[in-house]
Formats: C-alpha cells, sequence, structure tokens
C-alpha cells in the first residue's frame, strides 16, 4: 500500500513540530544533597561558596512539611525548600550556589513525571552546568586577585554580584544571543515562573461540582502564562502535546508525600510562597539592569 505524498508530508510536519517543541522548550525551560556541599551534583560546586553556620542554621531551622525523605523517590521537598530558603541573602539578593542546588531538586521533580517532561531536564541541567563554568573561568582568570578568605567578593557569589561582573566584563549583549549567566538566569527565571503557576494550581480547591482542574489544564494556563510569549507559534501549537501527557494529580500528591488534597495544600501554599520570594527577588535584579528582554 502506497501511503500518499500529502499525508507523508504531514506525517513529517508534525514530528518535525514535536522536536522543536523539545528543544526549544527545553533551552527555556526547566539538584543536590545537603546545604553544606553539593558533592552529589552533576557538576561541582561554586569554588567561592561556603554557607556560614548562621545560615545553615537559619535554613535548616525554618518551617518545613517534613523533614524526613520521601520513601522511594529522588524528589523531596523539604530539600528544595531547605535550598530555597539558604539562597535568600539579607540584602534581598540570590545565592548562587543554593539557587543552583534549588533547580537540581526542581530537576528531580520534573524527571518523576514521566519521560516527555524529563526529557526537558538535560537542558536545564546544561543551564545549571553553564553558570558553574563560567564560575570556574572566572575564578582561573582571577586566580590569586582577590582574598580567598572573602568568598562575597566573587563574582559569581550571587545573582547581583554575577550580573553587575558580567555587565561591567561587556560579556552580555542587548542584541543577540550571548553565552552569558545573565541570559541564563533570565530562561531559569521564567521557567520558574512556570513551575510556580503550576504549582498554585494544583494547589487550589475543587469547583462548586467538586471536581478539581487537571494537571494538564494547570500547565497549559502556566505556559501561556510564563513561557508562551517567547515561544513562536508551530512551538506553542505543539506544546499540546506535551500537556496531555502529563500525569494525574494523585501523582503530584505522592511527590510531596502526602495521600489527599487536604494534606497538600498547606505544604503547597509554604512551597509556593518560598518561590515567590526567589522569583521576586531576581525579577527585581533582572529589571533593574534592564536583562528581562535579553535575545
Amino acid at each position: 500500500m502506497t501511503i500518499p505524498r500529502g499525508r507523508m508530508l504531514i506525517g513529517s510536519l508534525w514530528l518535525a513540530a514535536i522536536l522543536v517543541l523539545l528543544l526549544l522548550l527545553s533551552f527555556s525551560l526547566l539538584p543536590q544533597d545537603g546545604a553544606r556541599d553539593c558533592q552529589n551534583s552533576w557538576h561541582p560546586c561554586l569554588p567561592f561558596f561556603q554557607m556560614t553556620d548562621r545560615q545553615v542554621e537559619e535554613a535548616e531551622s525554618s518551617p518545613k512539611p517534613n523533614s524526613q525523605d520521601c520513601p522511594g523517590q529522588s524528589f523531596q521537598v523539604w530539600r528544595l525548600l531547605l535550598h530555597l530558603r539558604a539562597s535568600q541573602a539579607a540584602n534581598q539578593d540570590i545565592l548562587l550556589e543554593p539557587y543552583l542546588q534549588s533547580w537540581e531538586e526542581l530537576i528531580r521533580f520534573m524527571e518523576s513525571l514521566g519521560a516527555v517532561v524529563g526529557f526537558f531536564s538535560q537542558k536545564v541541567k546544561d543551564k545549571v552546568a553553564k553558570i558553574r563554568e563560567l564560575s570556574l573561568e572566572h575564578g582561573r582568570e582571577n586566580s590569586g586577585r582577590s582574598s580567598p578568605d572573602a568568598p562575597q567578593n566573587g563574582a559569581y557569589y550571587s545573582i547581583g554580584s554575577m550580573v553587575e561582573a558580567e555587565l561591567k566584563a561587556g560579556v552580555v549583549s542587548f542584541t543577540h544571543p550571548s553565552q552569558s549567566g545573565c541570559r541564563t538566569v533570565l530562561r531559569l527565571h521564567r521557567s520558574l515562573q512556570w513551575l510556580t503557576l503550576l504549582l498554585r494550581g494544583l494547589a487550589e480547591g475543587a469547583n462548586e461540582e467538586g471536581e478539581y482542574r487537571t494537571p494538564g489544564e494547570l500547565c497549559r494556563q502556566a505556559y501561556q502564562v510564563a513561557l508562551a510569549p517567547y515561544h513562536p507559534w508551530y512551538v506553542r501549537q505543539a506544546a499540546e502535546l506535551v500537556f496531555v501527557s502529563l500525569p494525574e494529580r494523585a501523582l503530584f500528591l505522592q511527590l510531596v508525600c502526602v495521600e489527599s488534597q487536604e494534606e497538600a495544600t498547606p505544604i503547597l501554599h509554604t512551597l509556593i510562597h518560598t518561590l515567590e520570594e526567589t522569583h521576586t527577588r531576581t525579577q527585581h535584579i533582572l529589571q533593574t539592569h534592564r536583562l528581562l528582554e535579553l535575545p
């Protein structure tokens, strides 16, 4: 049986659209154990970052849903909260190493949602690795110029210090894509909003009929707000194929180690509040330096 050429062309176009979605979404989307080190990370810690005893004590004493691992899964919500809170500096800046550790935990969350969503995680890992590589390169170029006893002087110690250092060095382009930490953080920043909106939807109650919106519907709505404005038409259309592949709400409850929506809601509210604080601080830093629309 001969397949009509027109049907083959349509099939090829759909396949191309799916591949483009997986590639381009992963560039714009979206972790490691412990607040003191990152020995289990895919890449080494930023060499100059070391939490003070006070920072560790404050992060570990902050309220969290459960300080124990949820058995049988790699993503742990309490560990994500620990890293997020550790990243929030007293001067409204974001410390870069615990911020990257937060993303590594979010990658574990994404990979738990299935193969299609998990595909995105590799490019997110690449973004985390890119920032670490930039910090190492900067450290080699400036070896011996600053005191090792003053890690707060490192260019990649925080998002704020990174932005100022890269703008001063002229490595950030406002006209074409550049391999800068600023552009990489901007892409992660948009994805953080996407995930936050998704979680906010999952924390919502049921409608008048007692029904909850599906994760696919919530993901679609969050995507339209946070990421769709930066994607071309054909990617937005192909994204619909990803939304229908998301698992049922029960898996999301399992990931935060609860059995019911009532148990999940306060945990999600705590997580959402912490994510929003991180997003607000990053937004302010990027907006102050006019970096929100980098190509």
